[in-house]
C-alpha cells in the first residue's frame, strides 16, 4: 500500500528519488501532458456552464484521480516513490526545506521571478517549461507573494473542516460549503490561497508546471480524507439530475471510466501519514 508522508518528513535518499522521477517524467515528455490537462479544465470550468475540474463539486475527486494518474506516472520510474504533501499550516515560511536547493528550490528573482536554484530552475537544463502562457520558459515563483500575503493556519483549516455539507447549490464558486470553502472561493480560502502566494506558473492554469502543484494538492486531498473521517455521514453532493456538474455517479472527463464515487475512499489507493 502506498503512503503519503508529510515532505519535512522525507529523507535526503527519498527526496533525491523523488526530484529524480520528476525529472525522467519531464524529459520523456510525459510530464507535460499532465500539464496541458490541467490547462485545458481550468480554463474550460466556467460558473454558468459545464465544470468539472474546478468550482464544482468535482474538484476534490477530479484532483484526487489526476494525483494518483501522477504518482503512477512516478512509480513507473521508480517503485519505490510516493506523492508527498506539503502541510502549509506547518511549513509556511521561504525558508521552509521545501524550498532548499536539494528539493524544490526558492523563491524567484526579483526582476523576473525565475527560480536560480535547486533542479527545477532552468540553468540546470532539465526544466524548460513547454507549456506556456506566455513566451517565459523558465519555472517562476514569488513566494509570499510580495503583498504580505500568509499561508492558512491550522485553526482556519480547522474552522473549514468543521463544515458538515459537503456543497450546495448554485454548485459553482458562489456556493457554501465544505468544498468550496476548501477550494477558496469563500471563506478562509484555502487552496486557492496557497497557490498564489507561491505565484509564478502556480497562479497560473498551468500551474503543474510547478512540482510543489503535486504536494500542494495532496495536502488539499488529504484534507478532503480527514473532513470524511469527521463527517461520516455527510457524503458528496450532489447526487443526481444536476446540470452543467458532475453527479455523484457521473463520469469525471477526460476519464470515461471513473466516477466520484469511485474516488470516495482512498484507503483504496493509499494512506496518508500523520
Amino acid at each position: 500500500m502506498t503512503v503519503r508522508k508529510n515532505q519535512a518528513t522525507l529523507t535526503a535518499d527519498e527526496k533525491r528519488r523523488l526530484v529524480n522521477a520528476l525529472l525522467e517524467l519531464k524529459r520523456t515528455g510525459r510530464y507535460d501532458r499532465f500539464v496541458i490537462t490541467h490547462n485545458q479544465f481550468i480554463m474550460s470550468d466556467r460558473d454558468d456552464s459545464e465544470r468539472v475540474g474546478h468550482r464544482s463539486p468535482s474538484f476534490l475527486p477530479w484532483h484526487r484521480r489526476f494525483l494518483l494518474e501522477f504518482e503512477e506516472a512516478l512509480q513507473s520510474v521508480d517503485s519505490e516513490v510516493t506523492l508527498p504533501y506539503w502541510d502549509w499550516t506547518a511549513d509556511r515560511t521561504t525558508s521552509s526545506s521545501l524550498w532548499a536547493p536539494d528539493f524544490l528550490g526558492g523563491t524567484g528573482r526579483s526582476r523576473d521571478g525565475r527560480v536560480m536554484d535547486g533542479p527545477f530552475a532552468r540553468s540546470g537544463g532539465n526544466w524548460t517549461l513547454g507549456v506556456r502562457v506566455d513566451g517565459r520558459d523558465y519555472l517562476r515563483r514569488n513566494l509570499g507573494g510580495g503583498f504580505g500575503m500568509r499561508l492558512p493556519t491550522r485553526a482556519e483549516v480547522d474552522s473549514v473542516l468543521a463544515m458538515r455539507t459537503y456543497d450546495a447549490a448554485p454548485w459553482n464558486s458562489a456556493s457554501d460549503g465544505f468544498r468550496n470553502h476548501l477550494e477558496g472561493w469563500r471563506g478562509v480560502n484555502l487552496h486557492n490561497r496557497v497557490h498564489v502566494w507561491v505565484g509564478g506558473q502556480m497562479a497560473t492554469g498551468v500551474s503543474p508546471n510547478d512540482p510543489v502543484f503535486w504536494m500542494h494538492h495532496a495536502f488539499v486531498d488529504k484534507l478532503w480524507a480527514d473532513w470524511q473521517a469527521l463527517h461520516p455521514d455527510s457524503g458528496y453532493l450532489p447526487t443526481g439530475g444536476t446540470p452543467d456538474v458532475v453527479d455523484l455517479n457521473d463520469t469525471m472527463r477526460p476519464w470515461n471510466d471513473v466516477t466520484p464515487a469511485d474516488m470516495l475512499d482512498h484507503t483504496r489507493f493509499y494512506t496518508y501519514a500523520a
